[in-house]
């Protein structure tokens, strides 16, 4: 079993920055690809970004590329969301998942989640 929690949403203006966090537990953090999806009421989860194991492999949604940095510290068993440039439409709950096979985009593969942190971005 892998635990993850999330940090750090909350109530930021349109062009302000939220830095998330997804802290780990449980098994080796490192043998495991990471992804951060959002999920907006009555939609369906999107995935944002993904970031593989050893942090090598990056990839972002179109809507989120020059403004979005997923990174990880495998000793600190986190991985994190820098989003900048935040608009409106980013409003969403943001959740972290692990899979530990090859990364994806399809939320239903992976194999752990978090529970969340809202991120409102007011206009």
């Amino acid at each position: 079993q892998v635990q993850l929690v999330e940090s750090g949403g909350g109530l930021v203006q349109a062009g302000g920055s939220l830095r998330l966090s997804c802290a780990a537990s449980g098994r080796t953090f490192s043998n495991y690809n990471m992804g951060w999806f959002r999920q907006a009421p009555g939609k369906e989860r999107e995935f944002v970004a993904g970031i593989s194991w050893e942090g090598r492999d990056r990839y972002y949604v179109d809507s989120a590329k020059g403004r979005f940095t997923i990174s990880r510290d495998n000793a600190k068993n986190t991985v994190y969301l820098q989003m900048n440039s935040l608009k409106p439409e980013d409003t969403s709950v943001y959740i972290c998942a692990a899979r530990r096979v090859a990364l994806t985009t399809i939320p239903g593969a992976y194999d752990y989640w978090g529970q969340g942190t809202q991120v409102t971005v007011s206009s």
